[in-house]
């Protein structure tokens, strides 16, 4: 069980840094976008809410058919599951609030960033 455990931690953190990863450079790509958002008027908490929706979107999908697939091979491996049910709504509940919780995380340092880009210095750029 410790193994699994270590396991378990060492795919959340790839997770964390995939993610963290992908919206960074999303972000960094579109820098003039968000430079002519804020020129425009947009507030740097809807800056942020876009970046971190945007973020979360994929994360949903993946969720989705991440639980539909283990819903589905969960009746194969119900001989290797000891001490619980083979589709278990809390143990599924529970991982999907976790990875939407670290997904949004690991999205806000990017969101966060993107929202204090100055404006004059974005469309500068281009």
């Amino acid at each position: 069980m410790l193994l699994v455990g270590v396991f378990a931690a060492v795919a959340l953190v790839l997770a964390v840094v995939g993610i963290y990863g992908v919206v960074a450079h999303r972000v960094s790509q579109r820098t003039q976008e968000v430079g002519v958002r804020m020129a425009l008027g947009a507030d740097s908490s809807d800056v942020k809410m876009m970046v971190v929706r945007q973020a979360l979107e994929p994360v949903v999908l993946g969720l989705t058919a991440g639980l539909a697939g283990a819903a589905a091979i969960s009746k194969v491996m119900s001989s290797l599951l000891y001490g619980m049910a083979p589709v278990d709504p809390a143990t599924y509940a529970g991982v999907a609030a976790i990875l939407i919780t670290v997904a949004a995380c690991a999205s806000y340092l990017p969101a966060r960033r993107a929202s204090r880009v100055d404006p004059v210095l974005a469309l500068r750029t281009e």
